[in-house]
């Protein structure tokens, strides 16, 4: 694949970011898109392995090596084709995937893996701007009628692929906007939402209608929707998000969810007017983000664009080491330490081992949140957590974000209704069928499996649709 000493010859040059002090002016994309030749010297560089260890990285089995010999070669319409025979959308992926087929990588053995989510987003991005993307309308009408609950990532794909293959297939959102936490829960300096707008006008184009700001179980009974279609796709999330149960927690204000912020400066990108008895803003407040993942560096992003005064990130788990021990970690993800582009942009000071003990603060509003250090053991094969001695401190903050992670879907309305059964909180179906206990409903994404990446949401909504496709008609041509 690729050029034969590509990979000796030519070094990793990742894509490149404008500077932090123009980009945190604005909440616009901030990466500069590398040119043709240079992504065709990058997929230069993919080394015939023999073993493309990069399809066990990559959750939606991407043909990783077929579509870098395509850039390499300059035939960018043969790459859209094999990239999009297993994505259905990688202007998502190639922005906001936190790449594990790059860390599968054989490259990566030595530090300089292919720099696969650039040449992926090169690929869509130029196909875009070539027109090269064209809706794919089914030949012939199944007359069967699906209803796709939830329209993020695994709601999407599920929605299209069915749609191609030639049902009638209506997406319910409860939200104002189609898209789920692509919409909702990812900045737009991540991602900018014309990407998600010309994806739904593709949808449309082929058959998908979109029903925005109807809630189920809510606003529809669950029961209506069951007896109105043949076939029900639960693509809900897991957006029950964890709390924070400590001292002072309810008594004051200046607590928030992460989710809840970054809705609202979405929305305000979006043109809406957030009222000021409910609007959530940093500007010259001291923050302290609970959390280390992605969602916590998206809060930190989006408060150091507000203005914020400082900004602290506090983490329970231990500081990853600096390198992973490949011999050890490779093919899979390996626990390193990261710093991602929000946080290059000022975060004050980065916490590891600590734990939240209590917020305090004076007239019903959040002065200062309280913690201690902790310590972390192995017993019988289980991690377990105990306080430092002597090593409770205190951190000034007007503002604390919590990005713990979520838990499960919301139960209540919809799933109580339908009466599905669960499995440790989340929707119970198979990975192979997905159907769930309730005849004819089935689940995918976050809320079959739990909290999870991009990948795996858009993986479950094709091969969910391929089994629904099967279970209406018999058998199924959709690629799982």
């Amino acid at each position: 694949m690729g050029k034969p000493t590509g990979f000796i010859e030519l070094p990793r040059t990742e894509r490149s970011y404008e500077p932090v002090e123009e980009r945190i002016q604005n909440y616009r994309e901030f990466i500069l898109a590398p040119s043709d030749e240079e992504v065709s010297q990058q997929g230069a560089r993919c080394m015939d392995c023999g073993i493309p260890f990069c399809h066990q990285g990559c959750p939606i089995n991407n043909i990783i090596p077929e579509w870098n010999d395509e850039v390499y070669r300059q035939d960018w319409q043969q790459a859209l084709e094999v990239l999009h025979s297993t994505n259905n959308f990688p202007e998502f992926t190639g922005r906001i995937c936190p790449a594990p087929c790059e860390a599968a990588c054989t490259l990566n053995l030595q530090e300089s893996p292919v720099t696969i989510k650039s040449i992926e987003c090169a690929i869509i991005d130029k196909a875009w701007a070539m027109g090269w993307v064209k809706p794919q309308i089914a030949r012939c009408r199944s007359g069967k009628r699906v209803a796709v609950i939830g329209s993020g990532p695994a709601g999407l794909a599920c929605a299209q692929q069915l749609a191609r293959a030639g049902h009638e297939v209506v997406v319910y959102e409860k939200n104002d906007r189609i898209g789920g936490l692509l919409r909702y829960g990812i900045p737009d300096f991540k991602m900018e939402k014309s990407h998600i707008d010309r994806r739904i006008a593709q949808m449309q184009a082929e058959g998908v209608r979109f029903r925005p700001n109807n809630h189920i179980g809510k606003d529809i009974a669950a029961q209506k929707i069951l007896s109105d279609y043949d076939a029900v796709v639960l693509a809900v999330g897991a957006e029950k998000p964890r709390d924070l149960e400590v001292t002072g927690r309810n008594d004051l204000t200046g607590v928030y969810f992460a989710m809840d912020f970054l809705r609202q400066q979405n929305k305000r990108n979006a043109g809406d007017v957030i009222p000021d008895d409910i609007a959530i803003t940093a500007k010259g407040k001291r923050v302290v983000v609970i959390g280390g993942g992605d969602t916590g560096s998206d809060c930190i992003g989006t408060s150091i664009r507000q203005g914020a005064a400082s900004v602290v990130q506090l983490e329970i788990l231990p500081q990853p080491p600096e390198k992973e021990n490949k011999l050890l970690t490779w093919p899979n993800w390996p626990n390193k330490f990261r710093t991602s582009s929000s946080q290059q942009e000022g975060v004050k000071q980065r916490y590891f081992s600590v734990n939240t003990q209590s917020v305090t603060g004076k007239d019903g509003k959040i002065t200062h949140l309280n913690a201690v250090e902790v310590e972390w053991t192995q017993e019988n094969g289980q991690w377990k957590m105990s306080n430092k001695p002597n090593s409770e401190f205190s951190l000034e903050a007007d503002i604390v974000f919590l990005a713990m992670g979520f838990t499960n879907p919301v139960h209540e309305g919809l799933l109580a209704d339908l009466g599905v059964e669960l499995q440790r909180g989340h929707i119970k179906a198979t990975d192979t069928q997905y159907r769930t206990s309730v005849d004819k409903v089935f689940a995918a994404g976050d809320g079959r499996r739990g909290q999870s990446l991009v990948v795996w949401a858009i993986r479950e909504g094709r091969q969910a649709a391929c089994a629904v496709d099967e279970y209406l008609m018999g058998s199924s041509e959709l690629p799982r």
